[in-house]
C-alpha cells in the first residue's frame, strides 16, 4: 500500500464518481481507475489523495455484505456493509408485491434483517395494504405502520431499531421514501446539497445514494426509487434463502438437487399443498428462477 494512501468510507455515489469522509468536515470527491465494478455506498475504501479535495480509490476493503440487484445488461449496487434494510412501501400508490417480494429474497441471500415500513397508514385504503401484506407478516418480518409527515410517531416507532445500526432505505419511487428521511434526518436536504457539490452533480436526482449521520448515532442510507429488481446474480441457493418458508421443508425433498417446481416427493410443494406456503410466494420463486436461467444461456 502506497505511504500516502488513506482509509475512508464511502458516504455518497453517483455513477463512477464518490464522495469519500475521512474524518468530521473532511470530504473527497473521489473516482475510480479501470473498468471493474466500483465500490457502493458504506463500504470502507483506500484512497490516494490528489490535490485538495480529491482522490483515486485503490481498494475496496472487504465487505461484511453488499445489497444489489442485476439483470442481463447490467448490476444496480445499493450499498455495503449493512446492519439492515428497512422497506418501505404504501396503499397509494399501490405497492408492487413482486417488487417487494424480491427485495427481500435479495436481503435474505446476503443474510441482513429486514422490517417493513407501511408508510400513508391515515389513508383510507390503509386495509387493502395490510392484507396483501398478512403472508409477509406470516413469515415473521416485523411491519411498522406510520405516517412520515409525522416526524414525532416515526421517531416513537423506529428510533429504538435504528439507533446505532446501519440501515438501508429501499422502496418504488412514491412510497414516501423522502418524506420518511427528512423525518429521520433533519437536516437531510442541507447535507444532500453539501454531497451534490462536492460531487459535481448539482441537486439531489434519483441516481444518487447517500449515507445520512443519525443524531443518535448509527446512519440511513437513501438509495433510488426502483421499478425493476432483477436477481440474476443469485443461485438456486441463494434464491431458496430469500424464502424462510422453504427451509424447514425442503429436508423433506426426495432428490437432492429438487428445484421444488414439479418433482415427486418435494417438500416445497407438499407444504404448498397444505397451505403452509402460499401459491402467490411460490409463484414468485418460480419467476426468479427462470429469469435466472433464461440468461444463463445467452
Amino acid at each position: 500500500m502506497p505511504e500516502n494512501a488513506r482509509q475512508g468510507r464511502v458516504i455518497a455515489a453517483h455513477g463512477r464518481h464518490y464522495g469519500v469522509q475521512f474524518g468530521p468536515g473532511e470530504l473527497r470527491h473521489c473516482y475510480t481507475r479501470g473498468k471493474k465494478a466500483g465500490p457502493a455506498v458504506g463500504d470502507q475504501v483506500r484512497v490516494l489523495p490528489e490535490g485538495r479535495d480529491e482522490g483515486v480509490i485503490t481498494e475496496i476493503l472487504p465487505r461484511r455484505n453488499l445489497l444489489y440487484r442485476s439483470d442481463a445488461s447490467r448490476s444496480k449496487q445499493f450499498a455495503a456493509n449493512l446492519d439492515q434494510l428497512l422497506l418501505i412501501v404504501a396503499p397509494e400508490p399501490e405497492f408492487s408485491s413482486d417488487l417487494m417480494g424480491r427485495a427481500l429474497v435479495a436481503a435474505g441471500s446476503a443474510g441482513i434483517p429486514v422490517r417493513i415500513a407501511l408508510n400513508k397508514a391515515d389513508l383510507p385504503t390503509i386495509a387493502g395494504a395490510r392484507e396483501r401484506l398478512r403472508a409477509i407478516a406470516a413469515l415473521g418480518v416485523p411491519i411498522v405502520e406510520l405516517c412520515a409527515l409525522d416526524a414525532e410517531q416515526v421517531h416513537a416507532r423506529l428510533g429504538a431499531w435504528l439507533q446505532g445500526r446501519s440501515t438501508l432505505l429501499l422502496g418504488q419511487s412514491g412510497m414516501g421514501k423522502s418524506t420518511l428521511l427528512n423525518a429521520l434526518v433533519p437536516h437531510a436536504q442541507a447535507a444532500t446539497q453539501e454531497h451534490s457539490r462536492a460531487l459535481g452533480t448539482g441537486r439531489h436526482t434519483t441516481t444518487q445514494t447517500r449515507l445520512y449521520p443519525l443524531p443518535g448515532g448509527g446512519d440511513l442510507i437513501d438509495s433510488p426509487g426502483f421499478q425493476a429488481f432483477g436477481l440474476q446474480h443469485l443461485t438456486q441457493h441463494e434464491i431458496e434463502q430469500g424464502f424462510p418458508e422453504f427451509t424447514r421443508v425442503i429436508t423433506d425433498c426426495r432428490f437432492y438437487n429438487c428445484t421444488h417446481r414439479h418433482e415427486p416427493g418435494c417438500g416445497v410443494l407438499a407444504a404448498m399443498a397444505r397451505g403452509e406456503i402460499t401459491p402467490e410466494r411460490h409463484a414468485l420463486y418460480q419467476r426468479i428462477l427462470a429469469e435466472n436461467e433464461a440468461a444463463r444461456k445467452w
